[in-house]
This record gives C-alpha cells, sequence and structure tokens, in this order.
C-alpha cells in the first residue's frame, strides 16, 4: 500500500516493504514503478528477496502529484526528493540503490551530495550528460516541450505513440513508452530534465561508492559514451553495454550477483 512524502509542490506515492538490507528504485521519465513492471526488462522485485525494498514514482509521475514548474524536475532537485524520502522512511544505514535514466541522474547527484547514506549504486542507462558543442543531444526535452505546447497533449500523445521504437527495441512490443504524466506537467517535466546536468565530473571522480554501469546501444539520449565516462571516472566500476533485449533482461542478474558481492552489513 502506497504512503505519501510531501516535498517542493510535490506528494510523492511510495511503498517501503519488507526487511533486510535496504535496496531503492527509481525509474525513469513518462515512467512509473508499474510501467517499469510491465516493460519485463529489469525486475526490481526479484532483487528485493530477503530485503526492505523503497519504490517510489517520480514527481509528476505515476501515483504521485506536481506542478508545472520546470525546476521542480532537474536531476538536483529529484535528488532532494531522494534523500528525502530516505529520511521519511527511516532508513538510516547506506541503501543499495538503483536508477533507471531520470533515476540514475536522481541517485548520481544523491551520492555527490551524500555519499554515506549509499553502500552501492546502479546507474541503468544513465542519460546524456557534460556535452558541449553547437548540437546538443538534449535539446531534444525542451524542443519536445515546444512541441506539445503547440499540438496539445492529445494530438501529441497520438504522434509519440505512433513513432518509431529504438532501433533495439524494433521486435519487443513491451518496451511502452506511454507517458505517465498528465498532459499539463509535460512541458515542464521535459524543460527540467532538458536543463540538467550529471554532477561535475569532478566530483563524480572523488565518489568512493561501489557502482555497476548498464547501458544499450542506439539511444542518443542515453548514449554509449556517457556510461563509459562514468566507468572512467568512478574508480572500481563495472560497465555492461548491450547490443539486443536479451542482453538487457540479463541486467536483473548481473545486479544480483554485483550486490552479492558487496559486503552486507
Amino acid at each position: 500500500m502506497d504512503r505519501y512524502f510531501t516535498r517542493d509542490g510535490a506528494t510523492i506515492a511510495y511503498e517501503h516493504t519488507g526487511e533486510g538490507t535496504p535496496l531503492g528504485y527509481a525509474h525513469g521519465v513518462f515512467l512509473s514503478r508499474d510501467a517499469v513492471r510491465r516493460m519485463h526488462l529489469f525486475d526490481f522485485d526479484t532483487l528485493s528477496a530477503g530485503r526492505s525494498l523503497l519504490t517510489f514514482d517520480q514527481r509528476g509521475h505515476g501515483e504521485s502529484t506536481g506542478r508545472p514548474v520546470a525546476a521542480d524536475y532537474t536531476f538536483a532537485n529529484v535528488a532532494l526528493d531522494l534523500l528525502g524520502l530516505l529520511d521519511e522512511t527511516g532508513i538510516d544505514e547506506p541503501i543499495d540503490f538503483a536508477g533507471s535514466s531520470w533515476g540514475a541522474a536522481m541517485a548520481l547527484h544523491a551520492a555527490v551530495i551524500a555519499p554515506e547514506r549509499f553502500r552501492s549504486l546502479v546507474l541503468i542507462i544513465p542519460p546524456v550528460a557534460w556535452e558541449d558543442g553547437p548540437v546538443l543531444a538534449r535539446q531534444w526535452y525542451s524542443d519536445t516541450a515546444d512541441e506539445i505546447e503547440r499540438l496539445g497533449g492529445p494530438a501529441w500523445r497520438t504522434a509519440w505513440a505512433e513513432a518509431d521504437p529504438l532501433p533495439i527495441f524494433a521486435d519487443y512490443p513491451k518496451f511502452d513508452l506511454t507517458p505517465q504524466i498528465p498532459d499539463e506537467l509535460l512541458p515542464s517535466v521535459l524543460r527540467g530534465i532538458g536543463q540538467s546536468d550529471l554532477p561535475p565530473q569532478e566530483l563524480v571522480a572523488r565518489l568512493r561508492i561501489p557502482t555497476l554501469i548498464t547501458t544499450w546501444e542506439t539511444d542518443p539520449l542515453h548514449p554509449v559514451g556517457t556510461a563509459r565516462r562514468l566507468h572512467e571516472l568512478i574508480p572500481g566500476s563495472r560497465l555492461h553495454i548491450a547490443t539486443s533485449v536479451p542482453e538487457i533482461q540479463t541486467w536483473t542478474g548481473r545486479t544480483a550477483d554485483f550486490l552479492g558481492a558487496r559486503p552486507r552489513s
């Protein structure tokens, strides 16, 4: 059963279940806990056996609320949501935390702020970061926000549903990115993410948290280059690059192996 945590204009629906070493998971933009479950790509429920599990819908998504303020959805602000949830739930020992895309950015920012709160990190498809030059991949977010405002939410959703999937998911119909966000929040969510970046590289390089990084090919918003750079920056980190859906579906097992290798308190 959901509980609720209110911070900075949002009420965040979360579950904290089970007992034992804590594990957390945060989804990416457009999704929710249940949407991730339906994709059958990464199974955080299986990973929670013998542990306590913290899961939640990010602000503005799923069962959580939000407001149309772009700054609310930046990587830096949602990291404070995560740290607030750890306080709210009374998780006072270091947590193993996995995040996908926006959730990975949330986890990385929170770990830079309060590294003592994390026992390990699993960064799944970390988003494009540290770009320079005249053409930026993250411009997609603000361009799409503009398009939603021009077309209106319902028309944009129809066009989005008809768009071709990423090549790696061309033959995998369960990859469903139907936005779990009210129409009135969509532009602000996208602009907040588009205005964000991962923490400065010099701060990431100071982390001494065991880290697993996983990514897939053919996705300009989650490029292999970001994952490789994180792997270079974080001492002792592990990296897996998937080239097919069956390889992506090994990530649950790889994460279980990684977490099993971490000494438990």
